[in-house]
C-alpha cells in the first residue's frame, strides 16, 4: 500500500523546540520531518552519530558547521549535506522568525565486510 503526504503541511508549532518527527522507518532506514525556528545546537555540543545522515533544507535557512572546518555551510532551500558517521556537526543558526524545514534520511554504517550496493 502506498503512503502519501505533504512535508510541508500540518506544520507543528517550533517556537520553543525544534520537532523530529518520522515519516518512515524500515530495516534500520528512517526518514524524517525536523522543523526548526531559531534553534542552534547549545554552545560546546556537537552530534555525533553513529549512522549516516543526508539533509536536505525544503524551506528556510540554516548554518551547519562540520568539526574541523572554519566557515558553517549555508544551506538554503533545495540544498543538501550528506553527514557520513561519526561526522562531528553542530546548527549554528536557523532563522528566528519562521520555519526552517528539513528532510532527513538516516541508515546504518555499513559493517566491515558486509556488502554494499548492486
Amino acid at each position: 500500500m502506498a503512503l502519501t503526504g505533504n512535508l510541508l503541511a500540518a506544520l507543528p508549532d517550533a517556537k520553543e523546540t525544534e520537532l523530529f518527527e518520522t515519516l518512515s522507518a524500515v530495516d534500520g532506514v528512517r526518514i524524517e520531518r525536523i522543523v526548526s525556528m531559531g534553534q542552534a545546537t547549545p554552545a560546546g555540543e556537537w552530534y555525533d552519530q553513529a549512522w549516516h545522515e543526508w539533509v536536505l533544507l525544503v524551506e528556510g535557512e540554516a548554518l551547519l558547521l562540520l568539526d574541523g572546518e572554519q566557515e558553517p555551510h549555508r544551506l538554503l532551500p533545495g540544498q543538501w549535506l550528506l553527514l557520513p558517521a561519526g561526522c562531528r556537526h553542530r546548527v549554528e543558526w536557523t532563522v528566528p522568525e519562521r520555519n526552517t524545514v528539513w528532510l532527513a534520511l538516516h541508515w546504518p554504517e555499513q559493517r566491515q565486510g558486509e556488502k554494499g550496493g548492486r
